[in-house]
This record gives structure tokens, sequence and C-alpha cells, in this order.
């Protein structure tokens, strides 16, 4: 029996660093009333506040929602009011070196951008986060610089030498996180097990880089059923068939290249 649907965030419930969409916002509070729900991102909590719970109608169905930025490295869940569980920050020598090492390794690679909109670097705590077009870069700008990941694959193939003791995944569409060692979705799945006593085979995973080198492959070589989504539109989709099925009785729910049952509850 599947007791909990977890998304990633960028790509899946929002295009990048943008809005729910009035579609998915309203299907994503309709589901909070018929089974637990968790979003697990790259992305810090300030990205979650205005990414994700700015777009939700109301407060009601709160209980039901639980929020891992940073990959699992903070968890937050919702008791009147939003409660920080834990965060397993870097401490300041750790940071000072990350972020020294991304920028040798962004000029090392050669990798030119002719603009950059905002902060290029930001610290989440937990993670440090190269966004080499900048935190406010357009979507549209983001969406055509390394839709291959070969950028950002040379510039990690810079990075990694350079902190052997740390863990670098590339996230969304021009991004690359740092974290502490051992740390990918995974991971946060795991704690998220731990925090809410569910085991990972009554977990679903729905998320848009569920493949080899990809952010949220983790969730699925971890063990959890794994949904691949082409992108927020096709993550309604997804939803409306959850709801249908819990709401209706229907034992089974198929993805394209993934069957699984979805019991009743």
């Amino acid at each position: 029996m599947k007791k909990l649907i977890v998304f990633d965030l960028d790509g899946t419930l929002a295009e990048s660093k943008s809005a729910l969409s009035d579609e998915v916002a309203g299907l994503f509070h309709e589901l909070l009333n018929v089974m637990k729900v968790a979003v697990i991102s790259g992305g810090g909590w300030p990205q979650f506040e205005k990414q994700l719970l700015a777009s939700l109608p109301s407060e009601e169905r709160f209980e039901n929602l639980f929020l891992l930025p940073t990959c699992g490295t903070q968890f937050y869940r919702f008791a009147g009011h939003w409660s920080k569980v834990y965060s397993e920050d870097l401490n300041e020598e750790e940071r000072k070196k990350i972020v020294t090492s991304l920028e040798r390794a962004l000029e090392e690679s050669g990798i030119k951008v002719t603009q950059v909109w905002g902060e290029a670097i930001e610290d989440r705590g937990s993670q440090i986060t190269l966004s080499v077009l900048g935190q406010e870069a357009p979507l549209s700008e983001k969406q055509k610089w390394d839709p291959d990941f070969t950028k950002r694959e040379r510039i990690t193939a810079y990075l990694r030498p350079l902190l052997p003791s740390f863990a670098i995944h590339m996230g969304g569409t021009t991004s690359i996180d740092v974290t502490k060692s051992g740390v990918d979705k995974a991971y946060g799945i795991y704690k998220l097990r731990d925090q809410l006593g569910i085991s990972l085979a009554e977990m679903l995973f729905a998320g848009d880089a569920i493949f080899v080198g990809g952010n949220d492959y983790p969730v699925q070589e971890a063990g959890v059923d794994s949904i691949l989504v082409r992108d927020p539109k096709e993550t309604a989709r997804v939803i409306q068939t959850v709801i249908a099925c819990l709401g209706d009785g229907s034992m089974r729910m198929v993805s394209p290249g993934l069957g699984f049952s979805v019991p009743a509850q």
C-alpha cells in the first residue's frame, strides 16, 4: 500500500524557479486530502516558500505535507506553522573551501557566459549551489544553456579533484550543488523514512531526472517505485490519476514504462 508520494520540485511540479501553475497547485492541494505528500529538492527553504507554498490555496491540509530542501539535509513539517526539524549545515571552513573551489573550477573549465542575473553562488546552509547564469536568470535563458549537461559536466570534471570529500550533483537547468559526502536525494528519502516511519516500499516518487546521472535517479536506485515525468503538465496527469485511484477504489495505476499498484486506503 502506498502511503506517501514524493515529488521533485523544479521541472516536475514547476518550471525552474517558477511558481506552480494554477492547475498543478489545485491538484496538489486536492492530493493532500487523500494521502501524505513530500517534496524534495536541491533548492533552499526560500525557494520552497516562493515556488510551492505561496501557490497553494490554504494551509488547512499542510499536516499531510513534508518538505525536504537541499536534498533532505533539511526537514520541515507543519504544526500550526512550518517548523525546521533539523538542518545538517556545513561549517564555516567547509563553506569557504566549497565557494573557492566552485570559482576556480568555473574559471579553469573555460565555460564563459555573457550575462549573469543575480548571485551565481548561493549558500543554502547545508548546501552550496553554483547557478552559472545566476539565481535570477530568465527561464528561457536557462533552458537553452545546458540541456544535455555537457557544460556542467565539464565544470564538475575540474571541481571533483578540488572537493574529493564532498558530494557534487547537477540540478535544475544550470546548477551544480555541493553537499557533505554521501548526500543525494536517496539520502533525503532515507531521512524521510526515518522521520515518518514509512517504508520505501510504501512510497512513490515522481521526478523529471530519473536517468543515470540525473539528480532524481538515486531515489529509484534506493528502491522507491518511481515515475519519470517530462514536465509539470505530465505531473498534473500523474496527480489526477493518483487521486482517481484512491477516490474510486481502483487497484492499479500504470505509468509508461512502469507498472505498479496503488491500493485504495
